[in-house]
């Protein structure tokens, strides 16, 4: 954390810097790049700053990150060492200050809001550690929500949805709206509305944080399935048999990537 003044003044690069090399990518190296080796999501030098009060807290400091088809990969680090930050820059629900990022060869960091919604809405599925659910809509609803967005047709919703919850065991809980649900249930039927409009990309933040056994190892086998599936799946987690599923495992802390380590998880895609 520094004061305003400080982090306006001086940095590891100048603005200058920044517009001279401008973190743009040759369109056509970059198609034939990403196609050559397979990469989903290229980010470079990312920097997200927040003010709070008369500081500005850096959460993601200069992180450049690949992530290719297939992956699976697990962020580990201390609370408020800025993973949650980076998912939703690399999910497009944040914009950074600094830097680029391009997901399925589209550059997202710098589209307008609501371009960049209709983007999110078909290419990446959110978990959030504290559910999101709408409290006025059920469980079903909640699950139908996205693809409503999507201008899917009502019927198509209703099947869609009514074969998620009964993947998820909670058949018998599709008209109960979220505050009838317990914590596990809730997280269910997130995860549910996460695949609801099946984008290749899912990001989730923590999502067996606080929960029982039994409903850990259900969520456990959810994101082992999407493994198979071939989903690229991006998690912010300490829980280990999330962890063992891994591709990649990034420590994060401080704003920065710490460490990447390759499992033997990894598969050619």
């Amino acid at each position: 954390m520094v004061e305003k003044e400080d982090i306006n003044g001086k940095d590891n690069w100048s603005d200058e810097e920044v517009t001279k090399e401008s973190f743009e990518l040759d369109e056509m190296i970059l198609a034939e790049e990403l196609k050559e080796e397979n990469i989903v999501i290229i980010a470079k030098r990312l920097v997200k700053d927040y003010e709070i009060g008369e500081f500005i807290v850096r959460a993601v400091d200069n992180v450049s990150i690949t992530v290719k088809n297939g992956e699976f990969i697990v962020i580990k680090g201390p609370s408020g060492a800025g993973k949650t930050t980076l998912l939703n820059l690399l999910g497009g629900l944040d914009f950074p200050n600094k830097g680029v990022i391009y997901s399925h060869g589209v550059k997202i960091s710098d589209m307008k809001e609501e371009s960049l919604a209709s983007f999110r809405l078909f290419n990446s599925g959110f978990v959030f550690q504290n559910y999101n659910l709408i409290s006025t809509l059920t469980a079903e609803e909640n699950i139908m929500f996205p693809m409503n967005l999507a201008g899917i047709s009502l019927n198509q919703q209703r099947t869609r949805a009514i074969d998620l919850i009964t993947k998820i065991g909670l058949e018998e809980r599709r008209e109960h709206l979220p505050f009838q649900l317990s914590a596990g249930e809730q997280q269910r039927v997130a995860i549910a509305r996460a695949l609801a409009n099946e984008p290749p990309i899912i990001l989730a933040d923590e999502p067996t944080a606080n929960l029982d056994k039994e409903t850990s190892d259900f969520i456990h086998n959810i994101f082992s399935t999407l493994k198979l599936e071939g989903k690229i799946v991006i998690i912010a987690t300490h829980d280990d048999k999330l962890i063992d599923l891994a591709d990649r495992i990034i420590t994060f802390d401080d704003g920065k990537i710490i460490k990447e380590e390759f499992t033997k998880n990894i598969i050619s895609k």
